[in-house]
């Protein structure tokens, strides 16, 4: 099965530049910002509503609580969001102050105004990767890279495996990328 792309810190950069040259860029770098650093699918990402993300005074809150309807297994979830998540959501609120207090609205909308699918939520980030002119990568890059990055800062398989809501740690083990590099840096480490 092929896997999606990893991106270098070279691509992650032009990713960012071309979000940056875009209109929406704050809503973008948002979908970008839960698939990179929440490790969110593109179906958790289109389902997300204000409540969800913001609390009722319009920060960020600090757990995302995904019903078993916002999941791809049917199943509750729990994403915890880390500075760097944060960082964008308040950026986010600043932005789009009066979207914040809306509970029930959709968190990303389209141009129309309306919430975004699964379906346009890979669409965006499809246009994105071409305009940054980056082959292979898809709207899973950023889940994989999450998993992967988590493995090679040293945490725990298993500990992995719950951040990424996987129910099977063989799942968790296929998102780890696995090069000469790493293999390596493994075996000096005896």
């Amino acid at each position: 099965m092929k896997q999606a792309k990893l991106l270098t810190d070279t691509e992650f950069r032009r990713l960012t530049a071309v979000v940056n040259s875009l209109r929406h860029s704050t809503r973008n770098h948002t979908a970008v910002a839960l698939s990179f650093y929440a490790g969110l699918r593109a179906c958790e990402i289109a389902a997300l509503r204000i409540g969800d993300v913001f609390e009722a005074n319009g920060e960020p809150r600090d757990t995302i609580y995904l019903s078993a309807a916002q999941t791809k297994g049917n199943d509750t979830g729990t994403v915890l969001v880390n500075r760097r998540l944060r960082a964008q959501l308040e950026r986010y609120a600043a932005v789009y102050p009066k979207r914040t207090v809306q509970p029930s609205a959709a968190l990303l909308y389209s141009a129309k105004g309306g919430g975004f699918t699964a379906q346009t939520i890979v669409n965006l980030f499809q246009r994105l990767y071409r305009l940054a002119g980056i082959a292979g990568a898809s709207s899973h890059s950023g889940r994989r890279q999450f998993v992967t990055e988590l493995a090679d800062k040293g945490v725990n398989a298993r500990v992995v495996q719950v951040l990424a809501r996987h129910k099977h740690l063989t799942t968790t083990q296929r998102y780890i990328d696995v090069n000469d590099n790493k293999l390596r840096a493994a075996v000096e480490l005896i």
